[in-house]
């Protein structure tokens, strides 16, 4: 089969991933095997593009976000069959979704309705995910005592599905962070009751809106330099949930006031994510959030992926880069 695959990592200007010949994947006992019909882009894979490379004669295929139509269900699987519409997120530790087919764990997908097209489905798992389990964690809704929740990056993938799901699941009041007009419009369109400028002070900018202090604070981007801003926009007990923890924290700001910090990292576990895969496809088919897709790259070619990586390294995307297999 075909696939996208590549040997070093390396930096965009020297793109290097290929369009490879590559075995058929072979299922495990719960695995299903899945026809791939499109997949969601991430800005993690382009960092594990820039920083992983493959062990010496290997080659790494990424795409951990995808749509498509089971092909065969593992001997231990229940509840799929041949057929099936699915979407889901598969594991880092296995080659992923940029390829004509993918083995993957059936704990990590879900039936995706009819009228949900692929495209939409793929856009929802990766921020649906890591949206849900940053706020909601394991419980029903969100921390006891939490009313007023500030969003930063809120016209990213991760943050307009929070934003959506804030929304759609509880009363809470909810503040997004956005720069540009049109990301700030996108943020609005997401249902922010309010939308401030990352890029100035944001204390300053709650106080002016007569909001004050948050309860909790879901940063999906530079989490590490903002801590400070961020303490200080917390009440005392308040809750700062992140998404890009990935070097030395300084939590002097979060003792000060007692804060809690919860690090989300989406495959840290399987059980329990196809329940909220499942959930996520139905609120998107039935109206209750809409798919975040807002580019559409045609085929599993290097240049529709490169395009993709390119437009996900401005920084400045807003929504989801979906690639789609099928050309019409």
């Amino acid at each position: 089969m075909k696939a996208l695959g590549y040997e070093k990592a390396h930096p965009l200007d020297a793109f290097a991933l290929e369009l490879i010949d590559v075995p058929e994947p072979r299922p495990r006992e719960t695995d299903l095997l899945v026809e791939i019909r499109a997949v969601g882009i991430n800005p993690g894979e382009t960092a594990i593009r820039r920083t992983r490379s493959a062990e010496p004669g290997g080659r790494l295929i990424l795409g951990w976000e995808f749509s498509g139509v089971v092909v065969e269900a593992g001997p231990a699987v229940t509840g799929f069959a041949a057929g099936d519409r699915v979407m889901g997120t598969g594991e880092v530790t296995r080659d992923g979704a940029w390829a004509e087919r993918l083995a993957v764990d059936h704990r990590v997908v879900a039936k995706i309705p009819d009228r949900l097209s692929f495209v939409d489905a793929a856009s929802l798992p990766i921020g649906g995910l890591t949206a849900w389990e940053a706020l909601f964690r394991d419980q029903d809704g969100l921390p006891p005592g939490v009313d007023r929740v500030l969003v930063l990056g809120s016209a990213g993938g991760v943050g307009s599905m929070a934003t959506q799901l804030l929304k759609a699941k509880t009363p809470a009041f909810v503040i997004g962070t956005a720069s540009r007009p049109e990301s700030r419009e996108w943020s609005t369109t997401m249902g922010a009751d309010l939308v401030v400028d990352h890029s100035g002070d944001v204390v300053a900018q709650l106080n002016d809106a007569g909001v004050g202090p948050v309860d909790l604070v879901l940063s999906t981007a530079g989490t590490i330099g903002s801590l400070g801003w961020i303490a200080e926009a917390l009440r005392p007990f308040g809750h700062v949930s992140a998404i890009d923890l990935d070097g030395p924290v300084d939590t002097a700001p979060l003792m000060r006031k007692s804060l809690s910090l919860h690090a989300e990292v989406v495959f840290s576990r399987m059980d329990g994510q196809a329940t909220v895969l499942a959930e996520l496809a139905r609120d998107a088919a039935e109206g209750r959030i809409r798919p975040i897709t807002t580019t559409i790259l045609k085929g599993l070619t290097v240049d529709s992926m490169r395009q993709a990586h390119e437009l996900l390294e401005t920084g400045r995307t807003i929504g989801k880069v979906v690639l789609s297999f099928q050309i019409d």
